[in-house]
């Protein structure tokens, strides 16, 4: 265990890990020449913000599991931010496997308990401090509007069951994944190993949920469930999620910044007009915060018409399309 990045006397998890590989295809062509994490939510990307969230939960090392579009995390982070050390994984088979790929990529890197979010999450920054201890999952109340993972929760609180979309049990309430965990150091091992196997079997393509409900159905793993109902949250697949994820975090309510005092590499989080220039591959970019954000200003009325162009197409609105990811507030 790295003694650095867990505090033994409150059992306090300060490592994350962020799943950022994927090419976010269903965001396109918002996500044509930037990864997913980088699309503008108002006046902050996604990363911005989850970085900005897990500084103030004082969170003191974040992995990154990278793939598509790599080069842009890498020039907007750097290696410092905030009180946050970033260590970087990149994931060559991006573009053919799932995110149980991406999180057994991380298995040498990572050697303490760790909080593991998905980087497509925007989420009011209390939400994490249940989180921060380990073994947890951070789970909301079903709603009509919902689909994807779901587990069911005995009388202590921990997960019972995981369900994939389906109701096989109607007597029972369901809650709904919000792809937010924690583990401990002890669990981290435990799901190494059955990833192993998972990879060594060529089952690549997977979702990692399907490893921890394997686990959670022999007794292997438990994990005690954390409420992320009556605060806003929202996962990010669609540009009619991110419509709707616009609503709930006004850039009004977004002031919070990364002292600019702790920054040790100055990456453009802080001024959207500072130039970052940096060699990679040797190709030297120059390139401005306000450039590596998926969604320029001055593309607003662009993505207005994009959404209704989706959702006339579509035939739905935004909030009965959501897949299990909106807010019951919204």
């Amino acid at each position: 265990m790295n003694p650095n990045h867990c505090n033994h006397d409150t059992g306090v998890v300060t490592t994350a890990l962020l799943l950022a590989a994927g090419k976010g295809s269903r965001l396109y062509p918002l996500t044509h020449n930037t990864p997913k994490c980088l699309t503008m939510v108002n006046e902050a990307s996604i990363l911005e913000r989850l970085v900005i969230n897990l500084n103030n939960q004082g969170f003191k090392r974040l992995v990154i599991v990278t793939g598509y579009q790599e080069k842009c995390i890498r020039a907007f982070l750097g290696t410092r931010a905030g009180s946050m050390t970033i260590d970087y994984i990149f994931s060559p088979r991006y573009a053919t496997t799932n995110n149980i790929y991406s999180l057994w990529m991380a298995r040498e890197i990572i050697n303490e308990p760790f909080l593991l979010v998905e980087s497509d999450l925007v989420f009011d920054v209390s939400l994490l401090d249940d989180m921060r201890y380990p073994d947890r999952i951070a789970v909301a109340r079903m709603q009509p509007w919902m689909n994807g993972s779901t587990v069911t929760v005995n009388q202590s609180q921990h997960v019972k069951e995981f369900q994939n979309g389906v109701s096989r049990t109607f007597g029972e309430i369901r809650y709904k994944t919000v792809n937010i965990y924690s583990f401990s150091l002890a669990s981290w091992h435990s799901i190494t190993e059955r990833l192993d196997r998972y990879i060594s079997a060529g089952r690549v393509n997977n979702y990692y949920e399907t490893v921890l409900a394997e686990m959670v159905a022999d007794g292997s793993l438990y994990l005690k469930t954390v409420s992320f109902d009556g605060k806003p949250w929202y996962e990010i697949d669609t540009v009619e999620d991110l419509a709707e994820t616009e609503k709930l975090f006004s850039a009004d309510t977004y002031k919070t910044k990364i002292p600019s005092t702790t920054m040790q590499h100055a990456v453009g989080i802080l001024k959207p007009s500072f130039q970052h220039a940096k060699s990679i591959g040797g190709e030297t970019i120059t390139r401005s915060l306000s450039k590596l954000r998926s969604v320029p200003q001055s593309n607003s009325l662009s993505l207005k018409r994009i959404r209704e162009a989706n959702v006339q197409e579509n035939g739905v609105s935004p909030k009965s399309k959501s897949g299990g990811i909106m807010h019951g507030t919204v």
